[in-house]
């Protein structure tokens, strides 16, 4: 029996036979039957779906809905979703659960629409749509996985490997990189292309980024994010057609602190790290999560490792403090972990040169020196680097001690640290985007810290907001007026005479940043009344709003002023007998007497160690578990990722042995045991991923007298990429400090 005649007999059993009088023609005459539901869309829709489970949003993506009433309903592949209004098709499918392929397309850029791998087909389109750049629309079906859409990204990715070269086995991207992966999961298997590959001139874009511009696929990424993130103009396209390629306009280097930022985004091989070429595989590494603390930032950053050596530093995604960008310093600096590095505990000599000794020789001699030291003598000195843990057990045994003279590198030596909301950034660094005119005093953000100058420059580019700058001449990377360079300035604009008090008076939500150089002026408690008064006028701290902040420079001061390092004298220095520097480099030595017994607790042979009589090695921050204490407030955990050098030991284990050999033992013997202390001194510390806010503003200051003087603020920091003794030792940071020099 044929198909045809099945069909036949089945039509008519659903048909009435009308014959034709004047002919012999057969009519069929079909009935319809049609019931309410069909007739109402929606509930035919309902009908015909099942329930599907649900699905979760690519990458854990949460949505906010700023106004419900704008929220639209679209279908990706007859999964319905709710999304805000503006949203594009390609946000849709991810919160659909559906990753589209892409390229060009990055979501802290602009759209540019041109690598046109993410299309997809959308109902009564006549042809594929790319979802990047189309808005969703209320209705909207969308379908990611029909036979067009995927001969449609099999095309493009055909044309992308046209003139790709084969350069697999010899590029640093292998294993990481979005051409190879999205060819295995969306291109041919074969290819059509037998022409010869056209090829491009390398660009030097200096000591950091490798380029090969033959791997380029004119993603833009680059561009955009030269000129949307770093601020700088120093990328584009030029020529057309075969012709097109990336480049300077002129023959010159990349000029941006965030110029590294370019490896991450760059979705071929195209631009690698030059410190890492081939150095390893991805795969070969160890990843361990971890923190900057080059500066007060934050940064979160994921140690890749293998084996006792550091390999590379990648930026992690914590939207609150770096977003996904780190500073150049934070990515290259790692190379400095390996040189120049103190192994043994060391004893100057009666011919000063330093012989490795024992742990119980280097720790008796200190101890007997500290006893024979009278307490008011005894002067501690926490570095820059130093972690929470470290400084509290250091702080407890200079007091076991009698001396109470301690203080921490770059906060001056009379902090004013009853205020909490007196040194850390009471605004938040992402709280920065809500601000809408910026008053910077004595400070440089853009070498200070980089990753908060990108959030000002983030919100300069999108509200045009004021920014009013009082300092050195610097050189911003956006539009900012330079009202003066010292504090008399600060002074016009608290009595409302000076033009750039319209902008604070009238701004919603102004924010007032000061540099922590400040504290090491003589005129420091005048400076911060001035400023006071500019937010008491200005309305900068409301019960809604608190824009009145100090920018610190070193990952260790905020901790320290919340455990209290604040010596009793500020000329402790002068008169002190035995000096114990925990990691202090940049402390002035100057004035110290010739007499003094001065101990070097370091993991670096830095600039502390020449004046140091003894020598105690101590773990680097990569290699030991440590809270710090952010900029804003936030305490965070480093872990180890490599093993210590030589003999070396975490700074905590030392001063905890060293008050056993003097008789004065520390109460712990654990991180949680240490941590107990800290929490009944800074509870905020262990706080740990989390910002505590401060509870008193800085209007509870007592009045001061003094007067502000002509003297102009200075820089607070001289080489962006020499900061500190890691920095200092770094060989790729010597090779970006002599470019900076040029």
């Amino acid at each position: 029996m044929g198909l045809g005649l099945i069909a036949t007999r089945a039509l008519q059993r659903s048909s009435r036979i009308f014959r034709n009088p004047n002919g012999g023609s057969i009519y069929f005459l079909r009935t319809i039957v049609s019931t309410q539901e069909l007739n109402n869309a929606d509930a035919a829709t309902a009908a015909v779906q099942p329930d599907l489970p649900k699905r979760d949003p690519v990458g854990g993506a949460r949505i906010h809905f700023p106004n419900p009433d704008d929220a639209i309903e679209v279908f990706v592949d007859g999964y319905p979703v709710k999304i805000p209004k503006g949203m594009t098709v390609l946000q849709a499918c991810e919160v659909a659960g559906v990753d589209i392929p892409r390229f060009c397309y990055h979501n802290r850029l602009s759209i540019a629409g041109n690598c046109r791998m993410c299309l997809v087909e959308v109902e009564k389109s006549p042809k594929p749509v790319a979802s990047c750049a189309m808005p969703a629309l209320p209705g909207m079906k969308i379908k990611t996985d029909t036979p067009i859409a995927k001969k449609a990204r099999e095309g493009v990715m055909e044309f992308l490997l046209m003139n790709h070269p084969l350069d697999c086995p010899i590029c640093d991207q292998g294993g990481e990189c979005d051409l190879q992966d999205q060819s295995m999961a969306f291109g041919s298997d074969r290819g059509r292309f037998t022409e010869m590959k056209r090829s491009v001139v390398d660009k030097n874009l200096g000591p950091l980024v490798k380029t090969v511009m033959t791997r380029c696929i004119q993603c833009t990424r680059c561009v955009r994010f030269a000129s949307e993130v770093a601020g700088v103009e120093d990328l584009g396209m030029l020529g057309r057609g075969s012709g097109e390629e990336i480049g300077t306009y002129v023959e010159k280097l990349m000029t941006s602190e965030l110029s590294g930022n370019v490896i991450d985004i760059c979705p071929v091989g195209a631009l690698t790290s030059k410190p890492f070429a081939f150095k390893a595989r991805n795969w070969e590494l160890k990843g361990t999560e971890s923190i900057d603390v080059t500066d007060a930032v934050g940064s979160n950053i994921r140690i890749d490792s293998r084996g006792p050596e550091v390999m590379r530093v990648v930026p992690r995604l914590n939207e609150d403090i770096n977003e996904e960008w780190i500073s150049d310093k934070t990515r290259f600096f790692y190379d400095g972990l390996k040189r120049q590095r103190l192994n043994d505990p060391m004893i100057r000599g009666a011919d000063g040169r330093f012989k490795a000794v024992s742990w119980r020789d280097a720790l008796a001699i200190v101890a007997e020196v500290m006893h024979q030291t009278k307490p008011e003598e005894i002067v501690g000195v926490a570095g820059k680097l130093s972690d929470a843990e470290s400084m509290m057990a250091l702080k407890d045994l200079l007091n076991k001690m009698g001396s109470n003279n301690i203080f921490c590198e770059g906060n001056g030596m009379l902090p004013n640290a009853d205020l909490r909301s007196g040194y850390i950034m009471n605004t938040s660094i992402s709280g920065l985007e809500k601000a809408d005119a910026f008053l910077l005093v004595g400070t440089q953000p853009r070498v200070e810290a980089a990753m908060v100058n990108a959030r000002i420059h983030k919100k300069v580019k999108a509200t045009n907001a004021k920014v009013g700058y009082v300092g050195p001449a610097a050189n911003f990377n956006y539009d900012h007026q330079h009202l003066g360079t010292d504090p008399q300035t600060l002074v016009e604009i608290a009595e409302g005479r000076h033009p750039f008090s319209s902008a604070l008076k009238n701004a919603k939500n102004p924010v007032i940043i000061v540099g922590a150089g400040v504290f090491n002026r003589e005129d420091k408690d005048a400076v911060f009344a001035a400023v006071d008064t500019i937010a008491k006028n200005n309305n900068v701290v409301r019960p809604d709003w608190n824009g009145l902040n100090v920018l610190l420079l070193n990952a260790a001061q905020a901790a320290a002023l919340d455990l209290g390092l604040v010596p009793e004298s500020d000329k402790c220095t002068d008169s002190a007998k035995f000096v114990y520097l925990m990691g202090a480099d940049d402390v002035n030595l100057d004035n110290l007497p010739d007499d003094a017994f001065v101990v070097y607790q370091g993991h670096h042979g830095d600039r502390g160690v020449y004046r140091a009589n003894v020598i105690l090695p101590a773990s680097a921050f990569t290699e030991k578990e440590g809270i710090y204490e952010n900029t804003e407030g936030c305490a965070q955990i480093t872990l180890p990722a490599v093993p210590t050098v030589g003999d070396a030991r975490d700074d905590w284990k030392i001063i905890r042995a060293l008050s056993e050999v003097a008789g004065v033992g520390l109460p712990y013997d654990s991180l949680g045991a240490i941590r107990s202390r800290i929490r009944t001194v800074a509870p905020n510390l262990l706080e740990v991923d989390e910002r505590q806010p401060a509870t008193f503003s800085t209007s509870l200051r007592p009045e001061v007298s003094q007067k502000v003087s002509s003297t102009p603020f200075t820089p607070a920091v001289e080489n962006f990429y020499m900061t500190d003794a890691i920095t200092r030792a770094s060989k790729i940071m010597a090779q970006c400090s002599a470019l900076l020099k040029k």
